[in-house]
């Protein structure tokens, strides 16, 4: 399926997931009876995320030891990280900032009117293993297979590096025979990619006729200045990024926005980072970004460059003390900032993240966690804002990144993708004499 297809067939899939929603919810005669058709839905949505997940960890893994064996030398990624990381940190802070930044502004906590719950009710949400000791240690994995199953893509990073290195290593003995399994891995994995996005149009219908039968419109209603004023916040993280990425990438910019609008619109409807993985790493691709920086960047980046994720962060703890009344003195603020940024890195790999970290933040900062409740029936809606917004994030990190190593090539056109070899190392079919016996000849 062409690319400007798929993506026209992704935005009806939306609409008509908006319009289904509606009418179940408003046919449906109480909440349990909306809770029950939504799980239809939902089951549909929960196939199209597992296929994606199955192909998570075999692409990642792939793509990250074949770009450490293409790397010159060694020092490549020790240079490519510290870039990465250093992108990573001052994204952070700035998402930070401007979420801070706007809720003092709009104050969406102070003008809605709320009922309030009660300070002392529970969440239920396991807070406890959100730490930075936790953090360090579950980056090891105690199995490559358990973190596989887990889809746990830190660990399997770091699995891949050492992986990577050593094929490096024996690469005259062993290697170079399994550099060519793992090249030929990987573009499988690509092909399979394409075939699980054939059903992307399903999976979003499903996600957003489920989230809509449930909650119901009006819901949208109530929460309509917290709503807009986090999106506010949302498109003004946009926009800086985008100003960022132009001061390297200059007009490109605007061809790689429109590339990653696929894999944008599919983290948006379905709210899941991981459905949109492995079109963006695609994508990137087709922008000329070479495999050995995406494979390395983009991974690290769904662990420590979720841009929209914390703006989120910062935006719920301010709401919830401006709703309880509670005033945060600039100094609080400014702790609560650098709180977040070293607290949150410890949310990969934990479910309902962004709500986990601030649930474990409220209470450090004297802000009742029953404040959550009041967000927590919206919160699917601010999901799919801020996973879009991570993956925008993290394809202008991994852009920018490559442009800074030299290794942003020419944009991938129609043709040559065509043409590329379905085997690795050989020339496609119909190439000629010639064009065979160049590919097959020793470089200098």
């Amino acid at each position: 399926m062409k690319f400007n297809k798929l993506t026209s067939w992704i935005g009806v899939a939306l609409v008509l997931g908006i319009g289904t929603g509606y009418v179940c919810h408003a046919m449906a005669p109480d909440a349990a009876a909306a809770k029950e058709i939504g799980a239809y839905f939902t089951a549909v949505a929960d196939i199209f995320l597992r296929l994606v997940k199955m192909i998570i960890a075999p692409l990642v893994f792939a793509t990250l030891v074949g770009g450490i064996i293409k790397m010159t030398d060694g020092r490549s990624v020790g240079r490519i990280g510290a870039r990465a990381m250093g992108w990573f940190v001052a994204a952070s802070l700035i998402s930070l900032f401007l979420g801070l930044m706007w809720a003092n502004l709009l104050h969406p906590g102070t003008t809605m009117q709320l009922a309030l719950p009660d300070a002392h009710a529970a969440t239920n949400l396991k807070t406890s293993s959100l730490n930075f000791k936790d953090f360090i240690v579950n980056i090891f994995p105690k199995s490559i297979f358990d973190a596989m199953a887990s889809n746990s893509v830190l660990q399997i990073v770091v699995f891949s590096l050492f992986f990577g290195f050593a094929m490096r290593a024996v690469r005259e003995q062993a290697g170079e025979a399994m550099a060519s399994m793992v090249d030929g891995l990987m573009h499988v994995m690509i092909k399979i990619t394409d075939y699980v996005m054939l059903f992307a149009p399903v999976g979003v219908f499903a996600a957003v006729a489920a989230a809509i039968t449930v909650q119901g419109l009006g819901v949208l209603g109530t929460f309509a200045k917290f709503i807009a004023s986090f999106y506010l916040g949302l498109s003004s993280l946009w926009l800086v990024l985008i100003l960022a990425g132009y001061v390297v990438l200059k007009g490109r910019i605007f061809r790689l926005l429109g590339l990653v609008k696929e894999p944008t619109m599919i983290a948006f409807s379905t709210a899941s980072s991981e459905a949109a993985y492995p079109k963006t790493m695609e994508q990137l691709k087709r922008f000329g970004v070479k495999s050995e920086v995406t494979g390395f960047v983009l991974p690290l980046g769904y662990a420590f460059n979720l841009d929209g994720s914390m703006m989120y962060q910062a935006f719920a703890v301010l709401f919830v003390a401006q709703a309880y009344g509670i005033e945060m003195s600039f100094a609080t603020q400014l702790s609560l900032l650098l709180f977040l940024m070293i607290s949150s890195k410890g949310m990969a790999g934990v479910s309902r993240a962004s709500l986990v970290v601030v649930a474990a933040t409220l209470p450090m900062f004297g802000l009742p966690e029953a404040g959550l409740l009041l967000i927590m029936g919206v919160d699917v809606f601010l999901d799919m804002g801020r996973t879009a917004t991570n993956v925008i994030g993290n394809s202008l990190a991994t852009s920018v990144i490559a442009k800074w190593e030299g290794k942003l090539g020419p944009e991938e056109t129609e043709s040559a993708r065509e043409a590329a070899p379905a085997v690795p190392g050989h020339p496609p079919a119909g190439a000629n004499a010639s064009a065979r016996i160049r590919v097959a000849e020793p470089v200098a």
